[in-house]
């Protein structure tokens, strides 16, 4: 199956993405089942992309993989964009105290992506 990179450079380094693709290879993923998106800059960009791509390629099912704070999140706009997903197995992450102060923004970006999302369907024309 492919698997989409996704993920844009922040200020300094290379993308996300990029690096998502060179784990991958090591662990010897073929490089071309890889498709890259180096132009999301955050969680709703991702999921736009995997949204595009889905309907592309005509993958009826998702896995995300990520942090494990951050899944819940992800699968929430997966399945808000129409996309049947699970989650993937999540890295070990970072130690306690960082993941509770990322569980807390998680909790946060959720009802602000909501938001968001609800707003977008609301301004469109029927």
């Amino acid at each position: 199956a492919p698997i989409l990179c996704s993920g844009g450079a922040g200020p300094q380094g290379p993308s996300e993405a990029a690096v998502i693709a060179q784990h991958l290879t090591a662990a010897g993923v073929a490089p071309q089942r890889l498709i890259m998106d180096e132009a999301s800059l955050d969680t709703r960009g991702n999921v736009a992309a995997t949204a595009r791509r889905v309907a592309h390629g005509g993958h009826p099912h998702v896995v995300a993989i990520s942090d494990a704070y951050h899944l819940p999140r992800i699968r929430l706009l997966l399945r808000l964009s129409g996309i049947d997903c699970e989650a993937g197995p999540a890295g070990q992450g970072p130690p306690l105290g960082a993941r509770l102060a990322m569980s807390l923004r998680e909790a946060a970006a959720i009802v602000h992506n909501l938001a968001s999302v609800l707003t977008t369907r609301r301004d469109r024309p029927s």
